[in-house]
């Protein structure tokens, strides 16, 4: 009823319901949060509210250990004009339906739903991205891919695309806000927030790794056309001469490129970035190692257990326990910690 009347009196406030998933980027939720209380600070008056919100209400802790209380639980969230879910590293295994449900609902009513890093899983479970382009962060989206074969992933910082956000996480966060801030308010709002941050804002289109053209070229760099073709190309690696032919070089060329860029034969670098794959859909996914395997061009489970100790100085088994330790230790640990004490007799 108040937001209404606020709409009808020309004096509605945006508000903002910040989701906070379990090893959520605490870097990226004090962004978004700071530029909105700058916002409002260097107006002078409240512009925009936000709240921070859980799925019980209780308090959530980030990737970095530190816990951040909430203000409210999924269920007694008030509507808002924007969703945003700030998400962790087991993002499949960490989005309720209960989550899924509020942010259809949020949607269906009119809401802009948006995803900071891997909060892309969690719309895209939702069904809210169909049609559309995703952005997240970029060791991410092997996985993505996988899970979403249908959907299209955008490299850029970050994408305002209608009721759909998304970006990359970590600063680009900041990059985002801005742009909320200024089609919601003024570009010289904007500017002044961040101005106040002391950062100059990128365009959205914007590369996330300082090491990719930050723009379309006609033409990319043979390495990254070669880099490019061989992510690509994970379930089942191109030979040589495909490489070659693809790329409309010979092979002597493409041997002698990356060896000058990045020290390696072609079939080196190959295997590294397939491991590499191996490696973050291991931190991100429940995948089977054989359906990893799979999907990162390797014949047999045993092959991918063989060279990715070599690679890395353990089996992806044996990685993925000693992760899963760690986040299972650090999620809930009064929990943890009331289970481990023996009863008093």
């Amino acid at each position: 009823m108040e937001a209404q009347a606020e709409k009808s009196s020309g004096t509605h406030v945006p508000t903002f319901n910040l989701i906070l998933q379990p090893e959520f980027p605490l870097n990226a939720l004090v962004l978004a949060s700071e530029a909105l209380r700058i916002a409002n600070q260097n107006s002078g008056r409240e512009i925009f509210r936000w709240r921070f919100v859980s799925e019980d209400g209780a308090p959530v802790r980030a990737s970095n250990g530190l816990w951040m209380s909430a203000d409210d639980s999924l269920q007694t969230m008030v509507q808002a004009d924007f969703y945003l879910v700030f998400e962790g590293n087991l993002p499949m295994q960490r989005n309720s339906p209960k989550l899924l449900n509020q942010l259809r609902t949020a949607a269906r009513f009119g809401a802009s739903i948006g995803a900071v890093d891997t909060g892309a899983f969690a719309l895209a479970q939702a069904g809210l991205m169909s049609g559309r382009d995703v952005v997240l962060h970029w060791e991410a989206v092997p996985t993505f891919r996988e899970r979403f074969p249908e959907l299209n992933v955008n490299g850029q910082l970050y994408l305002v695309d209608g009721q759909r956000v998304s970006c990359a996480g970590g600063i680009a966060t900041l990059d985002m806000m801005l742009d909320l801030i200024a089609r919601l308010e003024t570009s010289t709002l904007a500017s002044e927030v961040a101005n106040a941050l002391v950062y100059v804002p990128r365009a959205a289109t914007a590369a996330q790794r300082p090491d990719a053209p930050s723009t379309p070229v006609a033409q990319p760099a043979l390495s990254d056309r070669i880099v490019g073709l061989m992510e690509q190309n994970l379930d089942f690696p191109l030979a040589l001469e495909d490489i070659a032919e693809r790329l409309g070089v010979s092979a002597k060329t493409l041997l002698r490129e990356c060896r000058r860029r990045f020290d390696e034969t072609p079939a080196r670098l190959y295997l590294r970035i397939r491991l590499q794959a191996a490696r973050n859909m291991l931190f991100y996914e429940e995948f089977g190692i054989k359906d990893i395997a799979t999907a990162c061009g390797f014949s047999y489970p045993g092959v991918l257990s063989r060279t990715f100790r070599a690679q890395f100085g353990m089996t992806p088994r044996d990685f993925r326990a000693s992760l899963r330790r760690q986040q299972n230790q650090a999620y809930r640990p009064e929990v943890r910690r009331l289970s481990t004490v023996p009863p008093r007799v």
